[in-house]
């Protein structure tokens, strides 16, 4: 099958053509061929640093987690999926798990679900990976109805679909951007706004929440900014965050009594722990994409197979609008 590799880590050129066996159906596994696949910021990092982060796969690598495609072939033990089913996962790229960049993958059953009925291959691809690290992240904080929460970065790839969820759960929702491109973004998946280049913490505390803070800070920025993120909170709040490879001062968290929650979705996949939870998460986000509550933002630019090394580069701009997606 058709795929690009990557012999030697480092440059956004890393990548290669080649032409790979096609993997072969094992028990509790699913054959997919694959639609599309997207591009996050871990797999950015997997690319660049190799070696030097610990999850990476060994040279010659397969990288890509996410995907959507329609099954071929089901393995012994699965018996809640059809051939010809269209899928959604983020099943591979990291570790011993080949990736997505390929024509193929077979992926655990327990990392995928049915595709929405309602959004194309490409919208289903962008989806998996952001939409399961934002659904933990709420959830983990106790969202629920009438809450007041607060997304750095609702822009983002995470952002967006956290700030949608909060609002398909309820809450009033206000999320911070850094450009009028991103605020109108944000504006239009149904949460208020904040220039955080023009606002500061104090102002948009006192002018959103009366000076009580936030019930829920979801911060999908993460390192130095989780300060940003504990003045924000209200006492006794919620912060969860997807970055927090930081040194930090604790104090403001602990005279607030403050809980954080660490994000790291990969961890099932990297230890084969709780996978499950991802099959009931994506099915979940799924019907709740169907219900219109989420619509995953995808970048207008279009990338084939043989173009990753242009889609890495785009989203390592910083000037993607949504999810970059390739199509397989």
């Amino acid at each position: 099958m058709k795929a690009m590799i990557v012999n030697q880590y480092g440059s956004v050129d890393a990548f290669e053509a080649a032409d790979i066996p096609k993997p072969s159906i094992k028990d509790g596994h699913i054959l997919v061929k694959i639609a599309a696949t997207s591009i996050n910021t871990v797999d950015t990092m997997i690319r660049q640093m190799g070696a030097d982060l610990p999850l990476s796969p060994a040279a010659p690598a397969l990288l890509g987690m996410d995907f959507a495609g329609t099954i071929e072939e089901i393995g012994e033990g699965v018996t809640d999926y059809n051939v010809g089913d269209e899928v959604f996962g983020c099943a591979g790229g990291l570790a011993d798990l080949p990736g997505t960049l390929a024509e193929y993958i077979v992926a655990d059953a327990n990392l995928l679900a049915l595709k929405p009925k309602n959004i194309s291959m490409r919208e289903a691809a962008a989806l998996p990976l952001v939409g399961i690290t934002a659904y933990e992240g709420l959830q983990r904080a106790g969202i629920s109805a009438g809450q007041s929460v607060l997304v750095h970065g609702g822009s983002g790839g995470v952002g967006h679909v956290a700030l949608q969820l909060a609002k398909h759960y309820g809450a009033n929702v206000f999320s911070t951007g850094g450009g009028d491109t991103q605020l109108s973004l944000i504006e239009s998946l149904g949460a208020s706004p904040i220039n955080y280049k023009t606002e500061t913490v104090e102002s948009y505390v006192q002018k959103h929440t009366d000076g009580a803070g936030f019930d829920i800070v979801f911060d999908s920025v993460g390192g130095a900014n989780m300060t940003n993120s504990f003045e924000a909170a209200a006492l006794n709040g919620q912060v969860a965050t997807t970055v927090a490879m930081t040194e930090l001062d604790l104090t403001t968290a602990h005279f607030k009594g403050l809980s954080l929650h660490v994000v790291f979705m990969l961890i099932p996949m990297l230890h084969n722990y709780r996978r499950e939870a991802h099959a009931r998460i994506l099915s979940d986000l799924s019907k709740i994409v169907e219900a219109g509550g989420v619509k995953p933002v995808v970048d207008d630019s279009a990338f084939t197979l043989s173009e990753v090394s242009k889609a890495h580069a785009l989203l390592e701009s910083g000037k993607a609008l949504g999810k970059v997606v390739v199509t397989v």
